[in-house]
């Protein structure tokens, strides 16, 4: 049988679908984002992804991507951002999924500058959250990114925006890699879990980076194909999570 390809797939109506009929509970917004995307065998992903989650490739290609960016106005559901508190840049380190047919994300690592969200979202969600210290600024249109080395962990970076903001294409890598409405995980008894997240769809912009320190791969034992990533940046984006949930 002739396997579909990702466009004859590609329903981004389908993709947006909530699996839940609960609430949100969750809403921040993440901006200056940088995406730096990284095409690894997926027998290479198969060993380090749990085997009740389905390693997603885009022809025959598996990514794992690293992505740094602010998150701000931080607050659970009914309760207003805590000045202070809400605002932290952070990273996270993430490879791309499916169960069910549902296309995700799994999220081998992930930081936060303050200790109470990383806290909080390994509570409400079960990921592997961990605070580190870290800063970001603005330098007019540079974006300048540094991180404490710690666990295994660290990077220092700098992007920049090259170009104006469009939508993803219809059945482009780039839709298959940022058009994912939901974060998979794995409980320690061996559950598949996932929570639901919603945002308009993405507007990104082609971006250029310097690495000074990147350790972030090589702590979850990948070797990337190629060396100089695809970049993406997004200026923002106001997101909502919905509670993690075991999958039936």
């Amino acid at each position: 049988m002739k396997e579909r390809t990702f466009v004859e797939n590609s329903n981004l109506n389908e993709r947006q679908k909530l699996t839940t009929n609960l609430p949100w509970i969750m809403k921040q917004t993440w901006k200056d984002i940088l995406f730096a995307h990284y095409p690894v065998p997926r027998e290479a992903l198969e060993k380090i992804v749990p085997s009740e989650l389905t390693v997603d490739t885009f022809y025959q290609t598996g990514w794992v991507s690293i992505v740094p960016y602010l998150t701000s106005s931080m607050h659970l559901r009914g309760v207003p951002p805590v000045p202070g508190l809400s605002t932290y840049p952070g990273f996270n380190i993430r490879t791309y999924v499916t169960m069910n047919g549902k296309p995700g994300v799994y999220f081998f690592r992930l930081t936060a500058a303050k200790h109470l969200a990383a806290f909080s979202a390994k509570a409400f969600f079960q990921l592997p959250y961990l605070q580190m210290d870290m800063n970001m600024k603005r330098d007019k249109n540079l974006i300048v990114f540094e991180s404490e080395e710690k666990a295994g962990l660290e990077l220092s970076c700098n992007y920049r925006s090259v170009s104006e903001a469009s939508p993803t294409n219809r059945g482009s890598l780039e839709e298959w890699l940022l058009e994912r409405y939901c974060l998979y995980n794995v409980s320690k008894k061996g559950v598949p879990l996932r929570a639901d997240i919603l945002h308009e769809p993405w507007l990104i912009e082609k971006a250029e980076a310097e690495f000074q320190q990147n350790t972030l791969l090589s702590s979850i034992g990948i070797e990337p194909q190629n060396e100089k990533p695809i970049l993406h940046y997004a200026k923002k984006r106001i997101v909502r999570f919905w509670p993690i949930t075991r999958i039936k």
